[in-house]
Formats: structure tokens, C-alpha cells, sequence
């Protein structure tokens, strides 16, 4: 049995940067689709018909672009915070027991 007792902040945060700016594209992919059929539904109410496409193709689009960059920077700061918080505590109780083979 190997013994985890640090793990990098920086480390940390890049794996929690990437790792959540994949979930977060994959959830702007999924808002931009729910977006653009909510807007083509809405011009489909007459009026308005121009601008509530434009906002659900706005949405949509903006949904691929700023998801991943939020996810990702808010996962990467939470994930170096866990490694703290872990260093931390492995510091008093003595780390994780892990099993490689």
C-alpha cells in the first residue's frame, strides 16, 4: 500500500480546469440546443419574431462559449482548494492508504 500524503494545488487545478471545462461545453452544447428550439418556438408566436430568434441564437451561441470558461476557472479554483484542505487534513491523520498495482 502507497501512501497519498500531498497533492500540488497547481496540479490540482489543472486537472479541475480542464476536467470542468468539458462538462461545462457539454452543458453549453445542451443550452444552446434547449435556447435555439425555445426561440424558434417563441418567433413562432408572431410579433416579436425577429428578436426572439435572435435571442435564442444569441443564448445558444454565447452558452458554448462562456459554460466552458466559467466551469472551467470556478472547477480549477474549488480543486486546488480541495488539494489544500487535503494537505491539510493528511498532515494531522496521516494521508490516504491507496493500493497500485
Amino acid at each position: 500500500m502507497a501512501t497519498l500524503k500531498h497533492i500540488g494545488p497547481g496540479s490540482a487545478f489543472k486537472v479541475g480546469l480542464v476536467t470542468y471545462a468539458i462538462l461545462g461545453l457539454i452543458l453549453g452544447i445542451i443550452m444552446a440546443c434547449v435556447s435555439m428550439v425555445a426561440g424558434s418556438l417563441a418567433g413562432m408566436a408572431g410579433g416579436q419574431a425577429g428578436a426572439a430568434r435572435a435571442f435564442g441564437f444569441g443564448m445558444g451561441f454565447g452558452a458554448i462559449i462562456i459554460f466552458p470558461i466559467l466551469y472551467g476557472i470556478i472547477g480549477g479554483i474549488f480543486a486546488a482548494l480541495g488539494a489544500v484542505i487535503y494537505n491539510l487534513v493528511a498532515g494531522w491523520v496521516g494521508g490516504l492508504e491507496v493500493d497500485i498495482s
